[in-house]
């Protein structure tokens, strides 16, 4: 009976010694979660940003928009898109796309990410 205690009192505060531990691993990967959501609406108006510039230079050589309209408009969406590219740095190397595998020559391995 002495035995039972003891193991049920072991338990008890293995228990609640672990539940910080179980606590942070889990908010670890909330937190890596939102990181990782914030990094790919990022990556969304990076892209979209792109499609913009894309857009303005497509209309000025239509015809559509004057040099000096096209001059202004470029210069905005451009700040705005370094704006987005110093926001994706900010978020830390952790969070950064990973460089392709390589070899010992600086070559890509087979098979990883070749084109």
């Amino acid at each position: 009976m002495e035995v039972l205690i003891a193991i049920a009192i072991l338990a008890l505060v293995a228990a609640f010694v672990s539940v910080p531990l179980r606590r942070s691993a889990s908010s670890d990967g909330a937190q890596q979660a939102a990181a990782d959501a914030a990094l790919a609406a990022l990556e969304a108006r990076k892209q979209a940003k792109y499609r913009e510039i894309r857009d303005t230079e497509l209309d000025r050589a239509q015809g559509k928009l004057s040099e000096a309209d096209f001059q202004r408009q470029y210069a905005e969406l451009r700040a705005e898109a370094i704006a987005i590219l110093k926001q994706i740095d900010a978020q830390g190397p952790a969070l950064a796309p990973r460089e392709p595998a390589t070899d010992r020559e600086g070559e890509r391995e087979p098979g990883r990410g070749s084109v």
